[in-house]
């Protein structure tokens, strides 16, 4: 099982010690500016789909997406 952590800037060399401390973490490791902006994306995207599956807000069609290109 993966889980994502978010600890503050000032504790991360702290934090990292303590989760590569436990034998049972297998990989710990910081996630680029990138990944995060990424994650972020993914998260919100996530968020739409599952409320316009709630009928509460209405998506674009691919059609519509094409034609803003």
């Amino acid at each position: 099982m993966k889980v994502l952590i978010e600890i503050p800037d000032n504790e991360v060399n702290f934090g990292m010690k303590v989760l590569k401390s436990l034998s049972f973490v297998k990989n710990a490791k910081p996630m680029t500016g990138a990944a995060i902006e990424l994650w972020d994306n993914l998260k919100e995207a996530a968020e739409e789909v599952r409320l316009h599956k709630q009928g509460k807000i209405k998506l674009k069609t691919a059609q519509e997406l094409l034609n803003e290109l």
